[in-house]
């Protein structure tokens, strides 16, 4: 049997993932108009501006400050990032100059800098919330999460003062983010589900909140709970792609296939095309075997030709489909752009098989071995191929050294057989005829006659 190649129903719940994951939120500058004010959050992924022109205590600002920041409600860059610079040379302690320095380098891109600044800023006032919080954010975003976590951690012990606790939910909300488990981490779900509460207490639930616990949820195993957030999801927001996506990939998992075609046909109706909700409407389809799957999957991999994981399910669909010839080309393209990559030489030496082409067949399961030496389907595969080209002691190696990963079944309990009778060892062969027989249980009539068969002609001699 082909084994199944990675797909986008595989791929869409990570990569939806990896949009939001710590160290990759999306960052956009805060227009002027639209800055975040005292008691209002900023977005996820925005830069927290500096608050008004006077501190939490209430005393002025020095003039050249002011200025630089009045610069900032401008999106005046440079000359907020000129009016800094002068100021911090005579004054290199200013805790609200390093912050404002800070954010202009944020905004201009200038990570580096940005971090020098926001950490000079936390050192001149170790209680400066936005210092703090935007250093996490920024470091987060660096992917720098083990230095992030302490910045943010120590952003929701402090006072918000006139910034608001909106924005103490934005720490908490990071810290959730950092915590979470993914697919390139164990993470925390415990963790990530206490900072997504505490969040939760200082602001409304947003659609992102109810995408995290669903994703927390659904990490940690307890897939009934993200089902249902991702159904409170929508509810909320029935186009959410993500949410749609996710939810479908669950069901699938469940082998729930009418209700995640059900869903994916509701989702592509408002978002017609999406290469990741036709991904699993095919697949969702093939399981139903519903043979619109092939001509859906076709139409999408012509919109997406050069999208390997696209070519890849369709390969695998038609060699379910049983177009071995189909299946195989599909397989031989992606070869040229990956040709030591052992699942694709996997289901290549297995369409080669379909069609009888064993010495094929032999070639590419010998380079898989050699791809993967530990992988027991290449191994499988080998024996089968070398006893069709007249290699039976190739096929009884192959099938030690599968015995190493995988256990033994009928079907290798016979290659086993055959092998050693090809050698004319009638004693080993025998043994594992009657291995053959006692696994297989009637459900090999073919080969059982043909294993009785034999045992009967051993017998005679």
């Amino acid at each position: 049997m082909r084994r199944l190649v990675v797909s986008l129903v595989l791929l869409a719940p990570f990569a939806a993932a990896a949009q939001n994951a710590p160290g990759n939120p999306p960052r956009q500058a805060v227009a002027p108009a639209q800055a975040a004010a005292p008691g209002q959050a900023a977005a996820p992924g925005e830069a927290v501006a500096p608050v008004p022109a006077a501190d939490a205590q209430g005393a002025s600002l020095a003039e050249p400050v002011a200025k630089a920041e009045a610069a900032i409600v401008k999106s005046d860059w440079d000359t907020a990032a000129a009016t800094l610079d002068t100021w911090l040379a005579a004054h290199p302690k200013d805790a609200r100059g390093l912050f404002d320095a800070g954010y202009v380098a944020d905004q201009q891109d200038r990570a580096a800098a940005a971090e020098a600044f926001y950490r000079r800023a936390t050192k001149a006032d170790p209680h400066s919330f936005q210092a703090h919080l935007m250093l996490g954010l920024l470091l987060a975003r660096e992917n720098k999460l083990t230095e992030a976590r302490p910045e943010l951690q120590a952003a929701t012990t402090l006072d918000p003062g006139s910034a608001g606790a909106a924005l103490k939910a934005r720490a908490w909300r990071a810290l959730a983010r950092i915590d979470a488990p993914g697919p390139d981490n164990a993470g925390n779900a415990v963790e990530a589900s206490n900072d997504l509460l505490q969040a939760l207490k200082l602001s409304p639930e947003t659609p992102e909140d109810t995408l995290m616990a669903a994703r927390i949820a659904e990490a940690s195993g307890q897939t009934d709970a993200a089902v249902a957030a991702y159904r409170r999801l929508l509810t909320k927001d029935p186009k959410s792609q993500p949410g749609n996506s996710e939810l479908a990939h669950l069901l699938i998992g469940q082998k729930k296939y009418a209700e995640a075609e059900t869903l994916l046909r509701t989702a592509l109706a408002g978002n017609p095309g999406n290469p990741a909700l036709t991904a699993q409407l095919a697949t969702a389809l093939a399981a139903e075997d519903n043979p619109e799957a092939v001509p859906l999957l076709r139409k999408l991999h012509a919109a997406h030709p050069e999208d390997p994981a696209i070519t890849r399910m369709l390969a695998d669909l038609l060699a379910q489909a049983g177009d071995a010839a189909g299946s195989d080309a599909l397989d031989v393209e992606l070869l040229k752009k990956e040709p030591d990559n052992p699942d694709l030489l996997l289901a290549h030496g297995q369409n080669l098989i379909q069609q009888k082409k064993y010495a094929e067949a032999y070639t590419a399961f010998d380079k898989a071995t050699q791809a993967a030496p530990a992988d027991g389907n290449a191994w499988s595969g080998l024996a089968f191929a070398a006893l069709r080209v007249g290699k039976p002691a190739v096929t009884l190696h192959a099938l030690t050294t599968r015995s190493k990963y995988l256990p033994e079944v009928p079907a290798t309990y016979f290659l086993w057989a055959l092998a050693y009778d090809t050698l004319h060892d009638n004693k080993a062969a025998a043994i594992y005829y009657h291995h053959f027989l006692d696994a297989a249980g009637g459900k090999f009539p073919n080969e059982e006659w043909q294993a009785r068969q034999r045992l009967q002609l051993m017998e005679k001699k």
